[in-house]
């Protein structure tokens, strides 16, 4: 368990996610003039913390084992998938769930009596910009502690 406490790599990632997700909440504060701290426990918004975190993973597994290494491959088709399902079908379920929310609401009045519906999360995934912004502020974490 100690040895996880000596894992510079495994830190470095848990703290590129940690700082993604504290960096949405600023970024509301900054632009909407609200203080939301749910939202560094949530899916979607900017930066992408799915983002951030595989590429910090990616990034550190080449500065410190080799570009050319399977660490680096693996961490990179991993960053492929993680960041493609982040910007694609988790983006995609978002959008659906604001649809469904929408015709809950319409029809809201069948719900009368008895079944209550929840509304569905749409905050799911994230825009390409929010995904780059990940990737950088990941990229860029990792430049920092390993170089």
């Amino acid at each position: 368990m100690f040895n996880l406490l000596e894992n510079s790599i495994l830190l470095t990632v848990i703290f590129s996610t940690f700082t993604a997700q504290v960096l949405k909440s600023l970024i509301i504060l900054l632009f909407d003039r609200k203080l939301i701290l749910n939202r560094m426990i949530e899916t979607g918004g900017m930066p992408s913390s799915h983002s951030a975190t595989v590429a910090t993973l990616a990034t550190s597994m080449g500065l410190v084992y080799g570009w050319n290494s399977p660490y680096f491959t693996i961490s990179m088709i991993l960053a492929g998938i993680v960041i493609h399902d982040a910007t694609g079908v988790r983006a995609a379920a978002g959008k659906q769930a604001e649809v469904l929310n929408d015709i809950t609401k319409e029809l809201s009045y069948l719900f009368e009596h008895g079944y209550e519906p929840k509304v569905l999360k749409t905050l799911l995934g994230h825009t390409y910009p929010q995904a780059v912004a990940g990737t950088i502020l990941g990229i860029g974490i990792a430049f920092a502690v390993f170089r």
